[in-house]
């Protein structure tokens, strides 16, 4: 029975093992933070609204995420949101975050205007 016991803690505790390995290598998850604000700050700027945005297909994917300090990464997100129309906004979000805190820094938008190569990614 403990030998059951240690094998079941075991296997429950190597996804957090190896996501702290991941963490320490490529920084934090952050992907609600950038998202957030993201959508604020294409609100802030009349490109989206809550009625306008279909959320169920909001899509983003970390693009890069370096360490710069001891416990801080410069991340780089790209955030693409499908209005009901059917129209999307992609844009690129980029902030510093810690293990501790995703919102080290504010976060850059970029907007992307045109994606030339919408089948390459």
């Amino acid at each position: 029975m403990r030998t059951l016991l240690l094998v079941v803690m075991l296997v429950i505790n190597v996804p957090a093992i190896a996501q702290s390995k991941d963490e320490k290598t490529h920084g934090p998850n952050c992907v609600e933070w950038p998202t957030n604000m993201t959508f604020a700050t294409m609100k802030n700027a009349g490109l989206a609204d809550n009625d306008s945005i279909d959320f169920s297909k909001t899509k983003i994917v970390r693009l890069a995420s370096e360490k710069v300090g001891k416990d801080l990464w410069h991340q780089v997100y790209r955030v693409t949101f499908t209005k009901k129309s059917g129209d999307v906004v992609d844009a690129i979000a980029v902030h510093d975050a810690s293990l501790e805190e995703c919102s080290m820094t504010g976060v850059k938008v970029f907007v992307v205007s045109k994606v030339l190569n919408p089948a390459g990614g």
